[in-house]
């Protein structure tokens, strides 16, 4: 459980400092060059993704709470929401107009979801920290970036392709990789 909950912290961390520590990464960036940051910052993210794989792997399985009856339908649902959102954040949609960081936005959405469907201990480490990150990221983002100036307004066509592909990988990972990957089949 400490390498699961090292990742988490590690991942949160790493992922804050662009936020909260802008002058710690300047400083960073103007010893070892922009390139260098990078290469550091992603050796450190993959690392923080290797400690969550072990630390999930590793950990026993213990039970916190038993998941409503509704949360499978409630899951399917955040999780849905999330992939749309998650998948938003990088093309011209009028989604950007109304939620400023849908990229966080879903991941809140797909952590909320997980922890409805997973009362286990590893589960709730895993899915409560990204869900707290991605709030605080969100919450701090703001704060770093001030007044929310939105995008122009889109083309319907552009936001029904967006949630179209998001539901199409949904489906693609629901039905397909989510096993492959992790061994467990959202939908029996």
């Amino acid at each position: 459980m400490a390498l699961l909950i090292l990742g988490v912290a590690l991942f949160t961390l790493l992922h804050l400092v662009p936020i909260f520590a802008t002058e710690t990464r300047a400083s960073v960036v103007s010893r070892i060059s922009e390139n260098g940051y990078k290469a550091l910052y992603s050796l450190a993210t993959f690392s923080a993704f290797y400690f969550i794989y072990k630390g999930w792997t590793l950990s026993e399985v213990t039970f916190l709470y038993s998941p409503p009856s509704w949360s499978p339908h409630a899951t399917a649902l955040l999780v849905l929401i999330g992939f749309v959102l998650f998948f938003s954040s990088r093309a011209p949609t009028n989604i950007k107009r109304y939620i400023r960081h849908p990229q966080l936005a879903g991941l809140a959405c797909w952590a909320a979801g997980h922890l409805l469907s997973n009362g286990e201990t590893r589960s709730v480490i895993l899915f409560a920290g990204l869900g707290v990150w991605s709030v605080i990221a969100m919450l701090g983002s703001n704060r770093r970036d001030g007044e929310w100036i939105k995008p122009e307004s889109q083309s319907l066509a552009k936001d029904i392709v967006t949630i179209v592909i998001g539901l199409a990988l949904y489906i693609g990972f629901a039905f397909w990789a989510h096993e492959f990957l992790f061994g467990m089949r959202p939908f029996p």
